[in-house]
C-alpha cells in the first residue's frame, strides 16, 4: 500500500486539510483521519458518529426474548405435568430465563456490532504514524494516483503548517 499523509498540530489546520482534499475531488471514504483523541466539535470528527448499534441491540434482545419464550414454553408443553388445574406454561415461573436470554441476545448483538463497525480483526495496513500518539492529527489518502501526488502536497500545504510524508 502506498499513501501520502500530513501531520497537523491543530484541529483547525486538520479540518482545512480535509476540506482541501474534498475540494480536490476526494470522497469521504478515501480520506484517512487518525487522531489520538476524539475531536467531535469539528466536522471531520463527526464522520463515523452515526451507528445502528442501539437498534441492533434491541433486535438482539427481542430475538433473545422470543427464543427464550419458545424454549421454555415448548419444553413445558412437550412434557405436560399435572399442575393441579394451573396453566402448564406459567409466565411468572419463566421470568428469569426470559430476562437472561433477552440480555444475552442484546449483549451478543452489541459486541458483534462493535467488532464489525470498529473493523476489529481486519487485515491490511492502515496509515499510521507514531507521532499521532503525541497529539498530532494524521490526514491522508491511501493509494493515490501517481499524477495527483503534487496536487495532494499542494492541498496539504494550503491547510497550514504540517509535515507531509509518503509511504512508498
Amino acid at each position: 500500500m502506498k499513501a501520502i499523509y500530513a501531520l497537523y498540530l491543530s484541529p483547525d489546520s486538520a479540518q482545512r486539510a480535509v476540506d482541501a482534499l474534498h475540494a480536490a475531488g476526494y470522497a469521504k471514504h478515501e480520506v484517512a483521519i487518525v487522531s489520538s483523541e476524539p475531536l467531535e466539535e469539528y466536522e471531520f470528527g463527526q464522520r463515523d458518529r452515526e451507528t445502528w448499534m442501539s437498534g441492533i441491540a434491541v433486535a438482539g434482545g427481542a430475538t433473545g426474548l422470543i427464543g427464550a419464550y419458545l424454549l421454555t414454553s415448548m419444553t413445558q408443553l412437550s412434557w405436560p405435568l399435572n399442575t393441579g388445574g394451573m396453566p402448564i406454561v406459567s409466565l411468572y415461573a419463566n421470568m428469569v430465563p426470559l430476562f437472561e436470554m433477552t440480555m444475552l441476545g442484546a449483549v451478543l448483538a452489541t459486541v458483534a456490532t462493535l467488532v464489525v463497525t470498529a473493523r476489529l480483526g481486519r487485515k491490511g495496513i492502515e496509515i499510521y504514524d507514531k507521532e499521532v500518539s503525541d497529539g498530532k492529527i494524521l490526514i491522508g489518502v491511501r493509494n493515490p494516483p501517481d499524477d495527483t501526488i503534487s496536487d495532494l502536497e499542494l492541498a496539504f500545504g494550503k491547510a497550514g503548517p504540517g509535515v507531509v510524508k509518503k509511504i512508498p
